[in-house]
């Protein structure tokens, strides 16, 4: 099998995936899933897809990510792992998407608007 690639995102974190035949290592920027999210609640996140289809040691996972805080980052992994995973197997997208996995999350940062010192926050209002 040649290299599988997909994109996933999550609030302004990017995360590159690159699926080969392997042994099931992660790598992320060049550092061991377990150097880059010490928290096992986030390596939980990341190998969801896997475990899902039981291939967690079928493929090796390489992952450039950027932006965005750890949160952010796992969970756009785990949507690039999941594409990836549906680019070799379709029919897998069925018991992907059940779990929740397939779909964008689209929320992000609401912008600042002028005149206010957040994006909904007001100034203290002053009767007099």
């Amino acid at each position: 099998m040649e290299v599988v690639n997909a994109l996933g995102r999550r609030k302004s974190a990017v995360a590159r995936v690159f699926l080969s035949d392997g042994t099931g290592k992660i790598t992320i920027n060049k550092k061991d899933i377990t150097e880059y999210f010490p928290s096992s609640i986030l390596q939980f996140v990341v190998k969801q897809p896997l475990n899902k289809l039981e291939v967690v040691d079928k493929y090796d996972v390489k992952v450039n990510l950027s932006g965005g805080g750890f949160t952010g980052q796992s969970q756009a992994l785990r949507l690039g792992i999941t594409r990836a995973l549906i680019k070799i197997n379709a029919d897998d997208k069925a018991a992907l998407r059940a779990e929740g996995f397939v779909t964008r999350d689209p929320r992000t940062v609401e912008r600042k608007k002028p005149g206010r010192p957040k994006a909904r926050k007001r100034f203290q209002f002053s009767k007099r």
